[in-house]
């Protein structure tokens, strides 16, 4: 239990840190401040009024589409230095959206799994739709249509604070709706679907789970094998059954605070590998 009071209280912090900029929320402008030029670690929409931070994703969009590839490797390795220390652990500990999805599918209604096939397809996103689709026809398309962090946080606020806004209202937004309802509700529903299924930030973290400097690792001799840990993780990965450091994993570390003792561990700048039990 304390673990996740703090596991919620960094989702919180993150969503109060990245969206700090008061002031638009208030007068519906944007923060173009120098912070601008930092990428958020987490998934949260630049455009939003409070946004202090540029969102990685949309920047490497906007720098496919246009060229601009050094720039996108500035991005790349602002991720790859968080990814290279704890892999996904922003997806588990510091990202606005992924905190949304939990509050969300806390709600009682019937629950359903993802079946794991679908979370292939946030790899097709990322490399079809931010880097291919961008680069071919210069369009944000990501940002554009798909994404429902812009219009939930951008998109509704600034048409609700500036009405002069209100009169680009037409069929794409009205898509992007759909595409915002329809996420909500899976949110609901399945356990972090956006993560696990479409988003293009978390695929790239979860890249370095294998490389990263802090790891999880199982002990098999320690397990008792009884699925505690099912309920408590917010991705439907089994320590038991899956890779400890497999890309689905976010490091949330639910599943140690419930977990047998020693089956579970974090290991640093080390091989995975559970410790050897001393004679």
């Amino acid at each position: 239990m304390k673990l996740a009071f703090f596991q919620r209280l960094s989702q919180l912090c993150s969503v109060l840190l990245y969206n700090a900029y008061l002031a638009g929320f208030v007068t519906g402008s944007i923060y173009q401040g120098p912070l601008k030029l930092i990428p958020c670690p987490g998934f949260n929409c630049h455009s939003c009024p409070g946004a202090l931070f540029v969102c990685p994703v949309g920047a490497l969009q906007f720098f496919a589409a246009y060229g601009r590839y050094y720039l996108s490797l500035y991005i790349l390795g602002f991720i790859a230095l968080l990814g290279a220390v704890g892999g996904r652990f922003i997806c588990g500990w510091a990202c606005p959206f992924g905190f949304l999805q939990d509050m969300l599918n806390k709600l009682p209604v019937k629950k359903f799994k993802i079946p794991r096939r679908l979370e292939y397809l946030r790899y097709v996103i990322l490399v079809g739709v931010i880097f291919i689709a961008a680069a071919v026809t210069r369009e944000p398309w990501f940002c554009k249509i798909i994404c429902p962090a812009g219009t939930l946080e951008a998109g509704i606020p600034l048409l609700l604070l500036n009405e002069h806004l209100r009169h680009m209202i037409g069929p794409v937004f009205i898509v992007k709706l759909v595409l915002l309802f329809g996420f909500l509700a899976w949110m609901a529903v399945a356990k972090r679907p956006f993560c696990r299924v479409v988003c293009p930030l978390g695929a790239l973290y979860g890249l370095c789970n294998h490389l990263s400097f802090v790891k999880m690792a199982f002990n098999k001799k320690a397990c008792v094998y009884d699925a505690t840990c099912a309920p408590a993780c917010p991705v439907d990965h089994r320590m038991y059954r899956d890779d400890p450091n497999a890309s689905r994993c976010i490091r949330c570390l639910r599943c140690r605070s419930v977990c047998t003792p020693k089956a579970i561990h974090i290991t640093a700048g080390q091989s995975s590998d559970p410790p050897r039990e001393s004679c």
